[in-house]
């Protein structure tokens, strides 16, 4: 296994690891969230992965886009479930993500 292989694999287990840490609520919103938040994490660290290691120019812009719209769909997950816990369910931060939009 060289050190891509092994990287990818480290980071997927960290990633289901990270999945099924997150507490079962029994708010389905919340968990959810809780949930999908490390998923796109671990998007984000296989793409840093290509970077590192891939050299087709197209998949590496593929990759830095994964990045970006990953890390602005964390931001918005973060701020609705940060909402979600603390009672202000009528108050949403934009999710801008991959649909564009706010």
């Amino acid at each position: 296994m060289d050190a891509f292989e092994r990287e990818m694999a480290d980071g997927m287990a960290r990633m289901m690891r990270d999945m099924h840490a997150a507490p079962n609520t029994g708010d389905r919103d919340v968990d959810f969230l809780a949930m999908m938040i490390p998923h796109h994490q671990g998007a984000i660290d296989m793409a840093r992965l290509v970077l590192l290691h891939g050299r087709d120019p197209l998949t590496r812009t593929l990759a830095e886009e994964i990045i970006a719209a990953q890390q602005s769909e964390i931001e918005a997950m973060r701020g609705r479930l940060a909402a979600l816990r603390d009672g202000r369910a009528a108050a949403f931060p934009a999710l801008s993500g991959t649909r564009g939009g706010s």
